[in-house]
């Protein structure tokens, strides 16, 4: 059996990865390689020559990826917060964007108590239970499908040794949600649908991620204003919130934090370029 140069593929990979407009196409075409041999990104390098079935799945994925396919969805996993999360069709893919606000949260607040609002994936929940063990974390979600996924999430860190997190079905938007929790947390966490409803997407978003989990009606803040309130019932004294938004909302998230009267300490902050990503507030 003849074996190809690994090196060959992936500039082949990536030359069609750029043809078709995907933003990344070398890092995606060594993740998909990556994928297919099952070794790290890293341990390409180290592999010189590949069997011909290993071309073959390679170019049978980066013509999926060309058609805008999500990368997640080809490797069926994100990284975040130190874990490898289960994605798929139906659930709301994680953004590297999301890791400044675990980043700050993790780095700044104490927290026995957290709930993570909106959790989708259970990208967030399961980030703060494998950084802090002990520490209770709830998590809501009112899709049914995405539901599911952070239940098959959570129960692979749990199996991992992770502190199980407690998922609880529901709609942030509703009056009576989380009701026996208020008061109790010491960190709220959301990353909620924050997109103006007008505003352009890219194909891997408008044809994969699910449109209720992007979208946040006509300022994006259809689902925030909700949130806002909510965090204000569930913290306790001392207790801080954190709020992913988009850049367009540098100054209109921090003022709707500003209005309520138990929340202090207000503030901003920008991901690496330079763009307005999330907010925090302290309850008084």
């Amino acid at each position: 059996m003849t074996r190809h140069p690994l090196r060959a593929a992936l500039q082949e990979a990536e030359r069609m990865l750029a043809a078709a407009g995907v933003d990344s196409p070398r890092v995606d075409a060594e993740l998909l390689a990556a994928h297919v041999l099952g070794v790290s990104r890293s341990r390409l390098p180290l592999i010189p020559l590949v069997d011909p079935a290993v071309v073959d799945a390679l170019h049978k994925l980066v013509l999926a990826r060309q058609t805008r396919v999500p990368l997640q969805h080809l490797t069926g996993a994100v990284h975040m917060g130190g874990i490898d999360l289960a994605v798929g069709p139906g659930v709301f893919i994680p953004r590297p964007e999301t890791e400044y606000l675990l980043d700050r949260v993790l780095s700044t607040v104490d927290f026995s108590v957290a709930v993570d609002l909106c959790t989708g994936s259970g990208a967030l929940a399961l980030a703060l239970a494998h950084n802090r063990p002990g520490a209770i974390v709830h998590a809501v979600e009112r899709d049914a499908t995405a539901l599911s996924w952070a239940r098959r999430n959570a129960d692979a860190r749990a199996a991992a040794g992770d502190t199980p997190i407690r998922l609880h079905s529901g709609d942030v938007t509703a009056p009576d949600v989380l009701a026996d929790l208020e008061g109790t947390a010491d960190l709220v966490v959301c990353n909620p649908p924050y997109v103006p409803d007008d505003t352009p997407v890219q194909p891997e978003v408008a044809d994969h991620d699910p449109r209720q989990a992007v979208f946040g009606g006509p300022d994006g803040l259809d689902v925030i204003r909700h949130v806002v309130g909510l965090a204000a019932r569930l913290l306790k004294p001392g207790g801080w919130v954190a709020i992913e938004h988009d850049d367009t909302h540098g100054e209109s998230v921090p003022a709707l934090l500003a209005a309520r009267r138990v929340l202090t300490d207000v503030e901003g902050h920008l991901d690496l370029a330079g763009r307005p990503r999330f907010a925090t507030a302290r309850r008084v």
